[in-house]
């Protein structure tokens, strides 16, 4: 008979940790007497990251005495104590290979069910002083898993744990596990899992996906973890291109055509895509690589971009001051998972500023598609002078049937005229867009300044816009994901101290920033990226959790340790790749 041998509570606290402050749970105690067990939580119970632990699917964690029996003899540790793990039950028993999710418990007075396997991230690793843990636990097989409490009640340790019920489809804690985490993703076990009702809602969307990039085709990688940014990977390098054309579109933004040199056809770009361009503005000096949306129809013949000349803007700079028609310049392909998306839905183009070049990539493929669902243009611009692509716009919306044009101009000029060139003086707001009626249902993609996207995002939450019908744009590194890092000063991306100058360079693309890899300071790119201020994406720092797969520009990496399941071919896995050489990732 399986038994509970100690319930363990932690309210969240800060830690000190490589330099930084962590906001966590982890650190559980045992319970003196009985507990109570509610529906999101034990009583005096808390986490510090909601977004990846808690809530009612995760309200309880378990893990067996004999797993950590197995970890203090696989570590040569005796330090080991009941709540090591960040578990709330420490039980004797139930092992992952024997458990099954949807399986029920009664514990005491209370009522349980397993919903997942443990959803592993280095805060186990500080707890555990193993940073290694957060991959052990998933390779081993012996991850843990998650109660949600069905009926509330008290437990304590030395209650008998009695399975009451199961689901039809059996499969194992362990087997869920590895059906994500490895890189076995069969088909027949994908659907097998997904007829299990009590499966939590996040595996079921990581199964849903893999299933459908195995429907698809989709190729490498695994679509249940790679995050939406790393969703289209192309093959690494660059290619040199022809200047074939250089055109103004207003007072501040030139629009540059690039051809093949060799008649072969370009990648396909989808709309909404960006290449990175590889310039050498001193000669013998190191690269300068910036990105930019592409702007133009889709062609297998040429990539049309348009740049915004910047004061201090480095690159735009040599642009418009160097390059010449019959010029050659070096070129990814195209890349970005800012989309169109397929369907029926209305369709949103927002944008203010040079924000407008890959939402008139957009516009020109639903054009050219000539669909027939409603299409919102709603641009800001300072005045006409300073609004690039009007004609074009309005040329292009010509082939749509439902189609609505809305232009703010803050500054006007006495030239231009209302009603004709704009419709509203001002900025665009929340009630702008609510006065212009641009219907909820739609899918609404946003670029911009920065200020200006999160008021936007802000404008259109507050209309009622679910968070996965606005789809935007982020350059200059994108945006973060450091799990319960708390506070710290926003850096721009810089060259860290101590820069030897010597070593492979690692370039970060979006962040405009280039620093040598030095294999004595940094453990993985991730730590170079770091000490960058290279905005960041990561969760387990392992190789396991793929928040950190990343594009790979040109270059080429190794891994230490290695991932548990490749990231998809023409990516990374920033928190376990070293640089084989010269390197340029896309963040």
């Amino acid at each position: 008979m399986a038994r509970l041998l100690s319930v363990n509570v932690g309210l969240p606290r800060d830690i000190e940790w490589k330099g930084r402050t962590v906001h966590t749970g982890i650190w559980k105690h045992p319970v003196q007497g009985r507990c109570w067990a509610g529906r999101l939580n034990l009583n005096g119970d808390g986490q510090g990251d909601l977004g990846g632990h808690g809530g009612e699917q995760r309200a309880v964690f378990v893990y067996q005495i004999e797993s950590s029996r197995y970890w203090c003899e696989q570590l040569k540790r005796t330090d080991f104590v009941h709540g090591q793990f960040g578990e709330n039950f420490t039980i004797e028993g139930m092992p992952d290979d024997d458990v099954c999710i949807g399986d029920r418990y009664r514990i005491g007075g209370a009522l349980f069910e397993v919903t997942q396997p443990r959803v592993t991230c280095y805060r186990v690793g500080i707890r555990t002083n193993e940073p290694r843990m957060p991959a052990l636990l998933t390779s081993s097989g012996r991850p843990g898993f998650y109660f949600r409490v069905l009926q509330e009640g008290e437990v304590g340790a030395g209650d008998e744990i009695v399975k009451v019920g199961e689901a039809d489809a059996r499969m194992t804690v362990a087997q869920i596990n590895a059906l994500l985490y490895s890189p076995d993703h069969a088909r027949d076990r994908l659907e097998r899992a997904l007829r299990i009702d009590a499966l939590s809602p996040g595996w079921r969307g990581s199964f849903e996906a893999l299933l459908r990039s195995q429907v698809a085709g989709a190729g490498s990688g695994n679509a249940g973890l790679a995050p939406r940014s790393a969703a289209h990977p192309v093959v690494p390098g660059f290619r040199p291109l022809r200047v074939a054309s250089i055109v103004p579109e207003s007072a501040e933004v030139v629009s540059f055509t690039f051809e093949s040199n060799d008649s072969q056809p370009l990648p396909a770009a989808q709309p909404g895509q960006y290449i990175v361009l590889r310039l050498n503005p001193t000669p013998g000096g190191p690269p300068l690589l910036r990105s930019y949306s592409l702007s133009g129809d889709q062609s297998a013949e040429r990539y049309r971009i348009s740049v915004k000349l910047e004061p201090d803007g480095r690159a735009g700079t040599y642009l418009h001051q160097h390059l010449r028609v019959g010029d050659t310049i070096d070129v990814s392909a195209p890349r970005g998972s800012f989309v169109l998306l397929p369907g029926e839905r209305p369709v949103v183009l927002l944008s203010a500023g040079i924000g407008v070049t890959p939402v008139l990539a957009m516009l020109h493929a639903l054009s050219t598609a000539r669909l027939t669902q409603p299409i919102w243009w709603i641009h800001a611009a300072r005045d006409g002078q300073h609004h690039p692509f009007d004609a074009e716009a309005r040329h292009i919306m010509l082939a749509l049937a439902r189609v609505h044009r809305h232009v703010c101009y803050s500054k006007p000029h006495a030239n231009d005229r209302l009603g004709e060139d704009y419709d509203a003086i001002g900025h665009l707001s929340q009630q702008v867009l609510d006065e212009i009626g641009i219907p909820r249902d739609a899918d609404v993609y946003l670029c911009g300044p920065v200020r200006f996207m999160a008021d936007m995002k802000t404008a259109l939450a507050n209309l009622g816009f679910a968070p996965q019908s606005v789809h935007a744009e982020t350059f200059n590194g994108g945006e973060s994901l450091n799990p319960g890092i708390v506070g710290g000063a926003s850096r721009a991306p810089h060259v860290p101290e101590g820069d030897t100058g010597t070593g492979p360079l690692v370039s970060f693309a979006r962040s405009g920033v280039a620093a040598h890899w030095n294999p004595s300071v940094y453990e993985s790119i991730l730590e170079l990226a770091e000490a960058c201020d290279v905005p960041v994406r990561w969760s387990c720092r392992s190789g396991v959790c793929h928040n950190c797969e990343s594009g790979l520009v040109s270059g080429a990496v190794g891994y230490e340790p290695d991932p548990l399941d490749p990231p998809a071919s023409g990516n990374l896995l920033i928190c376990c790749a070293r640089p084989q050489g010269d390197v340029v990732i896309d963040i």
